[in-house]
């Protein structure tokens, strides 16, 4: 029987970065036990003291086998290496989920091994910083942030209602269904995309000066360019294929606005502006009361 949503739950984090970490900073603070696996002892060490975990190790099977639900703050291909390895000793219907902002090919991969008794409900929190470690937890971000549920075939019900139960708890105000499939694609586009686009700009100009001279334009727009190598690299390349198409179509409109400018086309140059800005209403969150 697959675990309900109350306070008696033992939840484990493994991997206690930023968004592991806030996991387990939101739901401590809401009551709920929380324990936690990361490789490092001083992270351990610290979400105790700071009150973010009830304990935890580098490595300890009585851990997984306490736990009710298991939560992955790791990158996308470690987390599939650890559920492989140590998934022998998680509880019959043990509830896993994930934070990886890749969905498809990892989501695949895992559910062809899973053990029967145990679920992989993936989930995508679209909440972040440019900032990392385990030491800039909170739970602020989830308010007004959007959660997404990737389930397959191979979900149940109950898991759905569960991650949904979860992201209502932690204070998340937009909660959506996707396919992986579609995941990914949105993802290449609204994420993955506009890392590109901020990684591009820092990197088509060397003049050490321009920090002298810029607006809260350019630090807005670069704000997401203060990026982990290691964690962008390899959700680029688990999505490469969403990734490089949405390139090509940014591409497209690049050059539709450069060619405005070239022909002095002024209609063409605002209609794009207008639709631009039109779009962009569309984002703008009401304050949360």
């Amino acid at each position: 029987m697959k675990p309900t949503f109350n306070k008696n739950l033992r939840f484990l984090v493994v991997g206690l970065g930023l968004m592991g970490g806030s996991y387990a900073y939101a739901l401590s603070k809401r009551g709920f036990q929380v324990y936690a696996i990361d490789i490092q002892p001083k992270t351990i060490a610290y979400a105790k003291k700071s009150g973010l975990i009830k304990d935890g190790a580098v490595m300890d099977v009585d851990l997984i086998r306490q736990a009710d639900v298991i939560l992955f703050g790791l990158y996308p291909n470690a987390m599939v290496d650890w559920i492989k390895t140590y998934q022998e000793y998680m509880r019959p219907n043990t509830l896993i989920s994930d934070v990886a902002g890749v969905k498809h090919r990892i989501v695949e991969t895992i559910q062809s091994f899973l053990r029967d008794d145990v679920e992989f409900i993936a989930s995508h929190p679209m909440a972040g910083k440019e900032v990392s470690g385990v030491e800039h937890a909170n739970d602020e971000m989830f308010q007004q942030a959007n959660f997404i549920i990737t389930p397959t075939e191979k979900n149940s019900e109950a898991a759905i209602a569960f991650m949904k139960q979860f992201a209502k708890e932690l204070d998340f105000a937009n909660i959506s269904i996707l396919s992986c499939e579609k995941h990914d694609e949105m993802i290449g586009y609204v994420s993955q995309l506009t890392h590109v686009i901020a990684i591009s700009l820092m990197n088509a100009n060397d003049d050490p000066d321009l920090v002298h001279y810029t607006g809260d334009s350019f630090r807005d727009l670069t704000r997401i360019a203060r990026i982990n190598e290691n964690l962008w690299t390899e959700l680029f390349f688990l999505n490469k294929e969403n990734l490089m198409k949405e390139i090509d179509d940014f591409t497209d409109a690049l050059l539709k606005l450069k060619q405005t400018l070239k022909e002095e086309d002024t209609d063409t140059l605002k209609q794009m502006m207008i639709l631009s800005t039109q779009r962009r209403k569309l984002f703008d969150k009401p304050k949360k009361r």
